[in-house]
């Protein structure tokens, strides 16, 4: 059975570095329907950020392709699945492990897979060398009675 969604989105563009920031707010658009707090919205942007680099970088190195973002929204839950159709990772369990990276020459870390982890609440990674990389991520946004309940205990607690 097919999940019913409450709304979804499909976002294609080229694999410019310059597209990056595009994808960022994009997004953003999109989720800030389910009214995220700016930490909440700032963590879905940076996790956006990471996967299209990874895309742009890893997948298509320096030949051109299209990155696909589909976005959904579930109650009070963003989904999103960010891909490419470049030449894939061999071993994704090596390549999700924290200052690993097949670019040492670029200024990157090697952070990005764990940084979506850390951003997100869910992380699923699925890659098949030759054909591309599928990075499929989730946050459930608090409902904003959740959000005032915390601030109103951390002024309390002042």
């Amino acid at each position: 059975m097919k999940d019913i969604f409450e709304n979804e989105m499909k976002l294609e563009f080229i694999s410019k570095s310059s597209n990056e920031a595009f994808a960022r707010v994009t997004v953003a658009a999109f989720v800030a329907q389910l009214d995220p707090t700016i930490e909440e919205l700032a963590d879905i942007k940076t996790a956006v950020s990471e996967a299209v680099t990874n895309c742009i970088i890893h997948g298509y190195e320096n030949k051109q392709g299209i990155v696909k973002i589909v976005g959904h929204l579930k109650e009070n839950e963003v989904i999103l699945e960010i891909s490419d159709n470049g030449k894939g990772i061999e071993n994704v369990d090596i390549a999700k492990e924290p200052l690993y990276t097949t670019k040492p020459n670029l200024e990157r870390s090697g952070m990005g897979f764990t940084i979506m982890e850390s951003f997100m609440d869910t992380l699923d990674v699925e890659s098949i060398v030759g054909l591309g990389t599928k990075i499929t991520m989730s946050k459930r946004i608090k409902p904003k009675i959740e959000n005032e309940e915390n601030e109103f205990q951390m002024i309390t607690k002042d």
